[in-house]
């Protein structure tokens, strides 16, 4: 369970975050580093033994096998040291890089801080999860929190475009990766990644699976031919590149590989993915690398480089492989994270990472330039630095490694020309950043720069001491990695060392440096090779053209599928609701259908009375007349509803169909009373066909569909289920905040967005906001009507409604008036019995709220826009968020509680007089549905209502100004 109280400590803060910053502005981060640095420290101290791997195992959702499944073994350990270690000095380092200067203030700070705890939390979440299902969540909820982190500058256009760009790319990846999940999981009988591993399947299905995990994988660590999201994600804040890009974000797909490797490095598909891709990257980056101008940008196709590198070791399987790789992941986390901070700190101070524009900054800053040089001397596999320890071990493993055969002389061959490419850029760094260049002063950004606080280089300086700390103590890490590295079968047990003697990997070390120094210094005679760049390409244009073109096609098929006609698009959907079924139908097998045409008189009288209803409709210009026959049909069903023995049912369509009744009014009032008599004579013929087509085939459908059933009807079970499992006699109600409560949960998800959505359009213009009130007459998005003396003698003296006041007297109805004050009150006591008895009688909360909501459409009817707010003063927003966050409310409590996620639990209570008293906890979920029908009620009287009656007035005082 500590595996599972470090993801709740990091949710924990990550709610606290925006509360902190609030509070104490910049400040906060430091208590925040306190989460990942404590997660850290029990690490640490539980660091699993060799061959143990403690295991967490909670059902979740057992039906899709997505149960909670956390493996903390050896290179779970090893990424949780990256992730955790790394985000606390990331965090740390947050406090001075969002120090506020020049009274600039950043707005979306609490968000950002909130944003990057929970990185730390979901990276922990994917390296410890062994469910594969599970590891695709903590993934994508990886890359949305990418997503907000890199445009954590949104108003700027680059920092939008490369947070999008992120999305897309990884997202696509992700994608693909589920689906060779699925395929994995149902191959192998199991989404557990430790059992697919020891026990890997074979065959065509598994071998397109295991293409599309790379697919996802090589997306997330920025491998060709997606690599090139990952340097136009520089445009976030230091702190991100640093940590999501440096030692975490990036990692997650080489970890996936190096998880993958023990049990599939042999099928077919995987060595000649990994392998190719992988050195294409390192070359192609490093290339690029040697190119930029921006600090940043040298450092991220540094990166793209060196995990094309680590790509190729993790996955090029063989004990060995794995060790070196291990050890490169390593030291790049600790020099690239620390390179990034320094170049946070350089922009931070001088306000440029432009190398044209820094001369003598190695002279302003000796502390800065000392860290650097130890930073980069790992990248440039230096000794005594770790990073020449990786390099070592990457060198001699694939030189005698067995498991690349013929290949290795290649390999080997291409890593060295991406060294040489890692030692100019290196170079290219230190001295762009900090040389003089020439000049015999500093230049003005130089001259002009603030010195960073100590506390400022404490992160990047302890990163940099790391990388040497553990260059000259290679075998305390070592040993760490071979914990690992030794579950990989093949290799000859090389250890990490400083000095191996004098043999061939140090001999193409020097090599390397040699070549790469010289090709530094002749850099003014090599410049007539920039002209191959172009001729390498740009995926990042090419990303931009395919961009364009699904963009260009969208458009294209959207005009021809959406051509703004709703009577086209509606013929459209029902076309093909008729032609596939009945298609499919036709040519497959099918019992034949025991037919009954009614089951009593009344209801054959219903059926002709739903008829002569629907022929009334479809003849009727009057456009009132015509909704109304149309509502006709709807309480036909509920009548049909209630003769089968369905009165929750029926109850349900009576007040959905009088609620619907009224929505049609309200909207009638903009549109003239009569269609017109072209446009009801247009097409007739067809759409009377399609029309009939579309009954006939539902009808027939179902009548199969019936016939087709060979098993008991869930009909039967659902009562007993309702009774025994969710402690209520109402199957209809149980089933909806019960036994279906995830379907009913995304129904008032669909109403939610509905009633934004329609008020949205019409309001324009603060969105939500309180009824308008009598007190609040002038209020500018509802208009001032003025008062229009009593003349009119159906009002009289009297205001039953004190909303009435500010109507027009002509409008008024002194018994509607008086009929709502008695009727009201009944109606909102009905409301509440339907909706506590709901769950043994018919009744529940949506049909409470749907009664509540007739009643507040009574009182607007009678006493108009003003009448509303006076009935019920409150935000129609806060009503659905209160009734959303209380049906999502509960599905949290029953998991926190242990219980499966929106399950009900019957309470008993022992009331004095009135004895034992039961409760159901579905109550609460049932409550958020009654908050959610009477919130969007409301919406819809404002917005149809309320909103259309000032325009209205409007237009009405228009016409009359213009007389």
């Amino acid at each position: 369970m500590p595996l599972l109280a470090v993801l709740i400590a990091h949710a924990v803060a990550t709610a606290l975050a925006p509360l902190l910053v609030y509070r104490w502005g910049r400040m906060a981060f430091y208590p925040l580093a306190l989460v990942p640095l404590g997660s850290l420290i029990w690490v640490v101290t539980n660091w699993p033994a060799p061959g143990a791997a403690p295991t967490v195992d909670i059902p979740w959702v057992p039906e899709l096998s997505m149960n909670i499944v956390l493996r903390f073994d050896s290179l779970a350990a090893i990424m949780s040291v990256l992730v955790l270690g790394i985000g606390a000095l990331v965090l740390f380092y947050c406090t001075d890089y969002f120090h506020l200067r020049d009274g600039h203030t950043e707005k979306r700070l609490p968000s950002f801080a909130a944003e990057l705890v929970a990185f730390s939390g979901a990276m922990f979440g994917l390296v410890t999860s062994d469910n594969m299902l599970l590891l695709y969540v903590f993934w994508e909820i990886t890359t949305v929190l990418s997503f907000l982190l890199v445009g954590h500058y949104a108003e700027r256009a680059t920092s939008r475009r490369a947070a999008t760009q992120a999305l897309l790319v990884t997202t696509f990846g992700g994608l693909a990766m589920l689906v060779g999940i699925i395929v994995l999981g149902n191959t192998a009988g199991t989404y557990r990644l430790s059992e697919l591993v020891a026990s890997p399947p074979a065959g065509a299905a598994v071998s397109v699976a295991l293409v599309l995990v790379l697919v996802g994988a090589l997306s997330k660590s920025a491998i060709v031919p997606m690599h090139f999201w990952l340097p136009g994600a520089m445009a976030a804040p230091t702190p991100v590149s640093a940590y999501l890009h440096a030692a975490a974000m990036v990692k997650a797909g080489v970890y996936l590989i190096a998880r993958m490797t023990p049990g599939f490095a042999d099928a077919t598909p995987w060595r000649p993915t990994v392998i190719t891709l992988g050195l294409l990257t390192m070359l192609l980056a490093g290339w690029r690398a040697v190119r930029e101008y921006d600090l940043k940008l040298i450092l991220a196709f540094g990166t793209v480089s060196q995990l094309g590198l680590i790509t190729v070791m993790v996955g090029g399987g063989g004990g060995d492989l794995m060790l070196g790789g291990l050890a490169m992941l390593c030291a790049h986390a600790m020099f690239k994270a620390a390179l990034f901070m320094v170049v946070g700190i350089i922009d931070h101070t001088t306000g440029t990472r432009d190398i044209r524009r820094l001369a003598w900054l190695g002279e302003r800053a000796r502390p800065l330039l000392v860290i650097a040089i130890g930073a980069t001397a790992s990248m440039a596999a230096l000794p005594p630095f770790f990073g020449f320890v990786a390099k070592e071990a990457d060198f001699e493993t694939v030189l005698h490694s067995p498991n690349l055969g013929a290949a290795a002389p290649f390999v080997l061959a291409g890593i060295v020309l991406g060294s040489v490419f890692t030692t100019i850029y290196s170079l290219r760094f230190l001295w762009g950043a900090f040389g003089r260049k020439g000049l015999p002063e500093p230049s003005k950004r130089v001259a002009e720069m603030h010195h960073p606080k100590v506390t400022f280089l404490i992160a990047p300086g302890i990163l940099a001491a790391a990388g040497l700390l553990f260059g000259l103590w290679p075998g305390g890490l070592g040993n760490v990695l071979d914990t690992y590295a030794d579950t990989v079968p093949g290799g000859e047990d090389y250890k990490l060392a400083l000095w191996h003697g004098l043999n061939l990997p140090l001999l193409l070390s020097a090599l390397v440096l040699t070549v790469g120094v010289a090709a530094f210094v002749a850099r003014a005679r090599l410049w007539r090779v920039r002209s191959m760049r172009e001729s390498l390409g740009n995926a990042d244009h090419i990303y931009d053209g395919v961009v364009r073109q699904l963009d260009r096609w969208s458009v294209e098929l959207t005009a021809v599928t959406q051509r703004g006609s709703i009577p086209a698009t509606q013929s459209t959907i029902l076309t093909t609701l008729v032609l596939v079924p009945t298609i499919t139908l036709a040519l497959g097998a099918k019992d034949r259908p025991d037919f009954a045409l009614w089951g009593s008189s009344l209801q054959v009288v219903t059926g002709l009375i739903i008829l002569s209803a629907a022929v009334g409709a479809m003849v009727m210009r009057n456009r009132l007349a015509a909704v109304l026959l149309v509502g006709v049909t709807g309480y036909g069903c509920g009548v049909i509803f209630a003769l089968h023995g369905a009165p929750d049912l029926a109850l349900t369509q009576f007040l959905v169909e009088t609620l619907t009744l009224v929505v049609f009014v309200l909207v009638l009032r903009t549109l003239p009373a009569e269609a017109d008599r072209v446009h009801i004579k247009r097409n007739r013929l067809p759409r009377v066909a399609l029309a009939l087509a579309v009954g006939a085939t539902v009808t027939t459908l179902a009548t199969y569909a019936m016939a087709a059933r060979t098993g008991i009807p869930i009909a039967s079970l659902i009562p007993d289920a309702a009774y025994y499992r969710g402690h209520g006699s109402n199957a209809v109600n149980v089933l909806l905040v019960d036994i279906r409560a995830w379907d009913t949960m995304g129904e008032i998800m669909v109403l939610l967005v509905a009633a934004t959505g329609v008020a949205s359009m019409v309001f324009r213009h603060r969105r939500f906001g309180t009824p308008p009130r009598v007190s609040d007459v002038g209020q500018p998005d509802i208009g001032r009507l003025p008062l229009i003396p009593r003349t009119s003698p159906a009002a009289g003296d009297i205001t039953w409604l004190r909303g009435s006041e500010l109507r027009d007297p002509r409008h008024r109805s002194l018994i509607l008036e008086v009929a709502t004050r008695l009727i009201f009150p009944l109606i909102m006591v009905l409301s509440a019995y339907f909706f506590f008895a709901g769950h043994n009688t018919p009744g529940g909360g949506f049909a409470g709220g749907l009664t509540a909501g007739l009643a507040l459409v009574l009182r607007y009817l009678a006493g108009g826009r003003y009448e509303l707010g006076e009935t019920l003063p409150l935000d129609a927003g806060k009503i659905l968020g209160a009734g959303l966050s209380l049906s999502a409310g509960t599905a949290i409590a029953s998991l926190l509680v242990g219980a499966p996620v929106l399950s009900s639990a019957l309470i008993e209570i022992d009331v004095p007089v009135l004895g034992t008293v039961k409760f159901v906890t579905a109550l609460f979920f049932d409550l958020g549905v009654y908050l959610i029908v009477v919130g969007l009620v409301l919406d819809v009287l404002r917005s149809l209502g309320a909103r259309i009656d000032v325009e209205l007035s409007q237009d009405q005082k228009r016409t009359v100004a213009a007389r």
